[in-house]
């Protein structure tokens, strides 16, 4: 039998007439409409994040090569720099890569008009295959961020790099465990908005993502190679900065930048020191944050006034969880009970 493949000439958009183009491009449009519009709500947050993500990523090739990508550069390249990006910096699961690559792809074709190449989704594809079969990886996303500890702050110090890197990642991850900051919050931090008193530091952590800005203190602390305000005074010398951003990029020939330290950014120098360090669990910007919350709470401070330095809202379930993983030890029920 004859394969009608064969026997028939290929369709193409150029065999038609002007009438028949317009009306094609009307179903076209049509048909985008129809989907837009019955497409789940929750699939469309999700394009919305996978975007703003997609945005994040360039901000942080941008630190690195010195220039800025348009976000439409959807290529080959880019795409699969976005794969490794997302395993190596966000450390996310390989299924939530998977659909990050669709989210991009489709947003860039509905929202900016930009038919990305196939060549471009196979590649990224290819490229995430190998985390897939990876258990670790795998495992990814699967519970909370660990929350850092003091002990293991003072094991990133003890390991942190010489020179003017090392003092700013140093004063970095204290700071954001010590005002128990986002990494968009630390990203966010100015240097004119760190004030030196006698007790420790008046910080004022900006609004970010429409949450409330806040003041907080951060008070000295005992041991020198964890001391927040120590750190961040060190910092400050070493870089010169009484203004703007509070932590600047710095390139391989330890050359400071001029401009902000994306979140990303923020994140990466916390998980990168603490696999440095040789910390055994793996943290995140995330684990300075929880790691505050718990800790002062093991020390017993009160619950107002470790919400008003993380920002919680008083009804917030993230909190509370915080609270009660602190005090599951704390007069347990399986406690002196004649054993």
């Amino acid at each position: 039998m004859t394969d009608l493949a064969h026997r028939q000439p290929d369709v193409t958009l150029a065999t038609f007439d002007a009438a028949t183009l317009a009306v094609l491009h009307a179903m076209e449009e049509a048909a985008e409409k129809h989907l837009d519009a019955i497409r789940p709500h929750n699939t469309k947050r999700g394009y919305a994040n996978d975007w703003a993500l997609w945005g994040e990523f360039h901000d942080w090739l941008a630190e690195r090569t010195g220039h800025a990508l348009p976000l439409t550069a959807v290529t080959k390249g880019t795409l699969v720099g976005f794969v490794v990006w997302l395993d190596a910096i966000k450390l996310a699961a390989p299924n939530s890569i998977d659909r990050r690559i669709t989210g991009v792809t489709v947003t860039a074709r509905n929202e900016h008009g930009v038919e990305v190449p196939k060549a471009a989704t196979v590649a990224a594809r290819k490229a995430l295959k190998p985390m897939k079969a990876d258990p670790e990886r795998v495992a990814r996303g699967r519970g909370k961020a660990a929350a850092a500890t003091p002990e293991q702050l003072r094991q990133m110090s003890a390991a942190a790099a010489d020179g003017l890197t090392g003092l700013r990642d140093r004063a970095l991850w204290l700071l954001a465990f010590s005002v128990a900051g986002r990494s968009a919050e630390v990203s966010a931090l100015r240097a004119d908005g760190i004030v030196h008193v006698s007790n420790g530091l008046e910080v004022h952590v900006p609004s970010v993502k429409g949450r409330p800005a806040r003041d907080v203190v951060v008070h000295c602390g005992k041991n020198p190679d964890t001391c927040p305000v120590r750190a961040w005074l060190t910092w400050r010398a070493a870089a010169g900065i009484t203004s703007g951003p509070a932590f600047l990029p710095i390139d391989v020939w330890g050359n400071l930048g001029d401009h902000t330290l994306s979140p990303a950014a923020c994140r990466d120098i916390i998980a990168r020191n603490a696999e440095r360090a040789g910390v055994a669990v793996r943290l995140t910007g995330h684990s300075m944050r929880a790691g505050f919350i718990t800790t002062s709470r093991v020390a017993g401070k009160r619950e107002e006034k470790i919400r008003a330095q993380s920002g919680h809202a008083e009804n917030s379930p993230a909190f509370w969880g915080y609270i009660r993983e602190a005090d599951k030890w704390s007069d347990a029920a399986s406690e002196d009970i004649g054993l």
